[in-house]
């Protein structure tokens, strides 16, 4: 199914097509003109609008204090912005493939020039190799038209992504559109390289979300839990709070099988 919207960039680059759509209240970044990958409000530009985005940021509701972030997919940018303009002190390094995205983002989504922003023009796994940088919480969202990036199934990948974190980091995971082998793959390699340290809910899309913590889980009761989701909810603008309460009623099962 088509986007409805006036494209108002159609482009490309060695690795296909680029487009942007705007509607009257959005702007969309389309890699085939038919599926969303960011879709900014126009009234909201650095808001989270896609309900899986405004998920994966429960992780850092076990991180008391944020001050390193790492995106790994920039896309048009809708994460990268929401931190910058929620944390001020916040720095945040973004991976992203192609040049031409990451010059879309700064084009047409309004992506800050700033220097607390970090745009590595890299591939995703030999960034994560490579990197001297420690992170907070690092947030994985690897797709191409097919569905899940399989370089997001490696365990090397996770690996390296796990040594990338502070002492009480956490790695985000997107998972959607994915085979059940490929899940299970998955579930399996996040379990030995993390120790089974993970939580993981479902949101509405149908994305599973998953919270790898390099080491152990923090304990948290749910007052506390709700009351973080609360304060991040109120800094950030987005319902934080409504994914405390699912982490906490789906907790009792930890694990992602």
């Amino acid at each position: 199914m088509d986007i409805n919207g006036k494209c108002i960039l159609s482009t490309a680059d060695e690795h296909g097509p680029i487009y942007v759509y705007q509607t009257k209240t959005s702007r969309i970044l389309s890699f085939d003109g038919k599926i969303y990958q960011s879709c900014m409000k126009l009234n909201n530009i650095n808001g989270l609008h896609l309900g899986y985005t405004q998920a994966m940021m429960a992780g850092l509701l076990f991180i008391p204090t944020v001050k390193t972030a790492t995106v790994i997919g920039l896309g048009a940018g809708s994460m990268a912005k929401n931190l910058l303009s929620s944390f001020s002190k916040l720095n945040v390094h973004a991976i992203e493939y192609r040049e031409a995205v990451a010059k879309t983002a700064k084009e047409y989504f309004y992506l800050p020039d700033t220097d607390r922003l970090f745009i590595h023009i890299d591939n995703a796994v030999n960034y994560m190799k490579n990197t001297v940088i420690k992170s907070d919480i690092i947030f994985s969202d690897l797709y191409n038209s097919q569905g899940m990036e399989p370089k997001q199934i490696q365990l090397s990948y996770l690996r390296d992504c796990k040594n990338a974190l502070n002492k009480h980091g956490v790695l985000v995971l997107n998972i959607c559109h994915t085979t059940l082998n490929l899940r299970e793959e998955l579930d399996e390699l996040l379990a030995f390289e993390f120790e089974n340290q993970l939580l993981c809910f479902e949101v509405d899309s149908g994305n599973t979300i998953v919270l790898a913590f390099k080491n152990d889980i923090p304990s948290i009761n749910r007052e506390e839990l709700l009351t973080r989701g609360q304060c991040l909810q109120e800094q950030m603008n987005i319902p934080i709070e409504r994914y405390a309460e699912l982490l906490w009623d789906t907790q009792s099962s930890l694990g992602c099988s």
